[in-house]
């Protein structure tokens, strides 16, 4: 089985020191199908043993399970447990920290009033400053209006504050970027574009996040427009840009030139869009977009300004039917749709050396297990296969070095240099089937894209501070 620290829990036990009555605990939580990761001894209390197990579960409902099972067993005490996420998140997840220490007077007065006065009026007069002089340096805005939150939809505001809070870890954490979660209370394009704009002057940069489609694109394309500041919506770019790098590597692996693949994509939001217009950047010229009625093409009249403006730049066959259909003979399945989307049929049917980018969370469009036998590569958006397409490989560096340079704009160029930096990260003589994309914790990553990135922004003119 699979096991995801995402579904581990902590259960606290009281029993007789027996080695056979631990043995019969053990032997109650391997039947229910659950893994033991560690077990420690708290303290012994009336003549008993207190314990606590960590174990690993499938789920929520799996963990529910084990514990009623647990409470079955003759002369063990289940005194609670604790589901380990959720520890996690106790207070939230991040803080704001000092840098400097207010120990004596005369911190406080350069720190606030009244040293304070003539650093406001050096920005005042001079506002670029605001750049050396504050947080605005090295500080993004993580937006969201939670309407699409990672697989579970709108969830509104405070459901999607975890996630954006974990998407400041991470900023933080890879690549020393301060990050701070803004959740709207809205829904509405102009009060969403027009609350970035007021709270702009704090931040070097905007990352929107979990914005439901089609709104996201007006709101990404407004603020880019009409703000001097990076914006980038993680969702569409990040997504393709580590695809696309993936994507890079595995044509090395099966030797197809990229001017003649065929590439079905399924799935044509955000992340779908975003991946078509890198795939056309790369010089791909057959591309065909599917969503839920199939085949994006020129007999379909329910085509919204969005799908419309897909259909004008791929899908130049006029190719038409399932994603079934439109499958065949296909080089490469990129799936940002929905679980369980295909069989194996689907991929005996596609073109040889198929390449397969179910990237559906959490559940694939094709399972690794159902597909292997099938493919040359295959990818996903899970931790626990090989060759997860993960943000989380593109979007620390691209602010990194989008901040070090002090770019205007996150442009086409930049995302490119980035998607190609990912690539070359894998030495060629480490390339494999199984190793397409390096690791999240591949500490080579965030340095490789910040340089890729600063580069391209110099080169495409979009940066203030060349000198970084």
């Amino acid at each position: 089985m699979n096991f995801n620290a995402s579904n581990s829990f902590i259960v606290r036990l009281k029993l007789k020191h027996d080695t056979a009555l631990l043995s019969g605990v053990m032997k109650v939580i391997d039947d229910c199908g659950a893994a033991i990761g560690a077990m420690d001894i708290i303290r012994f209390e009336e003549g008993k043993i207190i314990r606590d197990l960590t174990l690993y579960a499938q789920d929520i409902n799996h963990i529910d399970s084990i514990i009623a099972a647990l409470k079955t067993v003759p002369e063990v005490e289940v005194l609670h447990y604790s589901d380990r996420t959720f520890l996690m998140h106790l207070g939230g997840k991040i803080c704001i920290k000092s840098k400097v220490p207010i120990k004596h007077r005369d911190d406080l007065s350069m720190a606030y009033t009244p040293g304070v006065a003539r650093v406001c009026m050096a920005i005042h007069a001079e506002p670029k400053r605001a750049y050396n002089l504050t947080i605005k340096r090295n500080t993004v805005a993580v937006v969201s209006d939670g309407t699409a939150v990672l697989g579970l939809g709108d969830i509104g505001p405070l459901g999607a504050l975890p996630v954006m809070e974990g998407k400041a870890m991470l900023f933080k954490d890879f690549a020393d970027v301060d990050a701070f979660p803004i959740c709207l209370d809205t829904k509405d394009v102009e009060e969403i574009i027009a609350t970035v704009k007021r709270i702009a002057p704090v931040f070097g940069g905007i990352n929107l996040e979990d914005i439901s489609s089609p709104r996201c694109f007006e709101i990404e394309t407004r603020l880019k427009k009409e703000l001097d500041i990076p914006v980038f919506h993680d969702d569409q770019h990040g997504t393709a840009i580590v695809f696309t790098a993936a994507l890079i590597n595995a044509l090395k692996i099966v030797k197809k030139p990229i001017a003649d693949l065929k590439i079905v994509v399924s799935g044509v939001g955000a992340a779908g869009v975003a991946c078509t217009k890198m795939l056309l950047n790369l010089g791909v010229k057959n591309i065909i977009g599917c969503d839920r009625k199939g085949a994006i093409c020129k007999s379909r009249q329910d085509l919204d300004a969005v799908k419309k403006d897909y259909l004008a730049l791929t899908n130049p066959n006029d190719e038409s039917g399932t994603i079934h259909q439109v499958l065949r003979n296909a080089d490469v399945f990129v799936g940002l749709s929905a679980p369980n989307l295909l069989d194996v049929d689907d991929i005996r049917g596609m073109a040889k050396d198929p390449i397969v980018f179910a990237m559906a969370n959490p559940t694939p469009e094709i399972m690794p297990e159902v597909a292997r036998d099938y493919v040359a590569i295959m990818a996903t958006g899970r931790s626990d296969y090989p060759n997860q397409i993960n943000n989380v490989l593109a979007f620390p560096g691209i602010f990194r070095g989008a901040l070090d340079v002090r770019a205007r704009d996150i442009n086409e160029a930049m995302k490119v240099a980035a998607a190609h930096a990912i690539a070359n990260v894998i030495e060629p003589e480490n390339l494999n089937p199984d190793y397409i994309i390096p690791s999240v914790f591949d500490t080579r990553v965030v340095q490789a894209v910040a340089e890729a990135v600063k580069k391209a922004a110099i080169d495409s003119g979009v940066a203030e501070k060349p000198g970084g």
